[in-house]
């Protein structure tokens, strides 16, 4: 089975991969590892934004989470022409917009981590940070980067 098989069994569509906002690239492929950069969330054409615990819950922040995971597998195709060249998901760093009190980021990025591992199976289990920031670019609620093992 394919990928792309696999994300239309989970009903996921993906968007046209977002252009950077910046002086920056979306992907860097270097020495058999593909560097994707932060991907913000986008929900039905707008971003998701808030901070959590403030003016958005634990379950807004995971959705969010997850669909910038979304946004990583369209920068990943666009990247690589197909997501079966994926060996392996290694790093995924995810940044939480929250205030000082809120606590659950890692649940937070589970919403991201979750959707890799539905995806690609065992290859999409990996390594991960989740950290808690006072604000992010455009103020998204979160934004999340990844290490992508890559077949030749």
């Amino acid at each position: 089975m394919t990928i792309d098989n696999r994300l239309s069994e989970l009903g996921i569509e993906l968007p046209e991969p977002a252009a950077p906002v910046a002086a920056y690239v979306p992907t860097v492929l270097a020495g058999g590892l593909l560097h994707v950069s932060g991907q913000l969330p986008f929900r039905d054409g707008a971003l998701m934004t808030g901070r959590l615990g403030e003016d958005c819950d634990e379950e807004f922040g995971r959705l969010a989470a997850e669909r910038c995971g979304v946004m990583l597998l369209a920068q990943i195709k666009a990247a690589l022409g197909s997501l079966d060249r994926v060996e392996r998901i290694v790093k995924l760093g995810v940044f939480v917009s929250s205030t000082a009190d809120f606590t659950a980021q890692p649940k937070v990025a589970n919403g991201a981590s979750e959707l890799m591992v539905s995806v690609f199976g065992d290859a999409g289990r990996h390594a991960r940070s989740a950290v808690g920031v006072p604000v992010l670019p455009l103020g998204a609620a979160v934004e999340v980067d990844a290490v992508v093992a890559v077949r030749d």
